[in-house]
C-alpha cells in the first residue's frame, strides 16, 4: 500500500538526508510539510537513541523487533511530536521523513540477517516517493567523522557492507510493481545540485 502524500530520505549515515531536510523547512511554503524522523522522539524512539550511542547494548534481534515498534508509533501514534503521520498525511499535509523501513531492511539484515526485519516490517505503507542518496562510504564517514561524534554503525566496515545491503534493497523495490517513486540521487554531488533535483520532483508530484 502506497501512504499518499508520504516521502523519505534514505541513504547511510553521513550522505546528506538531514541536510536536504533542513533546506526544505526554509522553503517559502514549508508550512505544508510536516518533517519528521526515525528513530521518533517517543518512548521507544529516545531508547533506540541511547542504544545507537553505544549507552545500551542490544542483541541485534531485539534491535529490530524496537525499529519496527518505533516506526509503528511513527505511523499512528501519539506519544512523540514526529509521531502520527498516516494521519498529517491523510490530512493534506507533506510528510517528509528522514529513514524509514529501508533503513531496517538495510542495517538491521546486516546484523541478524533479512528475514526478521522483512517480517517485522511488511506490513506497513511505502511512501509515495523515495529518494535514495548513494554515496560511497569513504566520503560519507569523512562527513560523519567531521560533526565529532559517532554512533555504533559509523565504522567504516559496516557502513560499506550498509551501502552494499542499501543498493540491494532498492534495487529489488525497483523491480517490484508497487507503485511507489524511487529516485536515486548521487549524494556526492554539491548540496545545491542535490536541492535542486529534489525541489524540482516535488513539485511534479504534489
Amino acid at each position: 500500500m502506497i501512504l499518499k502524500n508520504f516521502i523519505v530520505f534514505e541513504g547511510i549515515d553521513g550522505a546528506g538526508t538531514s541536510t536536504q531536510i533542513e533546506i526544505l523547512k526554509k522553503r517559502p511554503d514549508a508550512g505544508r510539510f510536516f518533517f519528521t524522523t526515525e528513530p521518533t522522539d517517543s518512548e521507544t524512539g529516545k531508547f533506540l537513541r541511547k542504544m545507537l550511542k553505544g549507552d545500551v547494548e542490544l542483541d541485534a534481534r531485539t534491535s529490530a523487533f524496537l525499529f519496527a515498534a518505533d516506526r509503528n508509533e511513527h505511523l499512528y501514534g501519539k506519544g512523540g511530536t514526529n509521531c502520527g503521520v498516516v494521519a498529517k498525511a491523510e490530512s493534506g499535509k507533506i510528510v517528509v521523513s528522514d529513514r524509514y523501513l529501508f533503513s531496517s531492511l538495510t542495517y538491521q539484515s546486516v546484523t541478524c540477517g533479512d528475514e526478521l526485519p522483512r517480517r517485522l516490517n511488511e506490513s506497513f505503507p511505502l511512501p509515495e516517493i523515495l529518494f535514495f542518496f548513494d554515496i560511497d562510504p569513504e566520503i560519507s564517514l569523512k562527513r560523519v567523522l567531521g560533526r565529532g561524534e559517532t554512533e555504533i554503525y559509523e565504522k567504516l566496515d559496516f557502513q560499506k557492507a550498509t551501502a552494499g545491503r542499501y543498493r540491494a534493497v532498492i534495487s529489488e523495490y525497483e523491480k517490484m510493481n508497487t507503485g511507489m517513486k524511487i529516485v536515486r540521487l548521487d549524494a556526492s554531488k554539491p548540496v545545491s545540485e542535490i536541492a535542486e533535483i529534489i525541489s524540482g520532483k516535488l513539485k511534479t508530484e504534489n
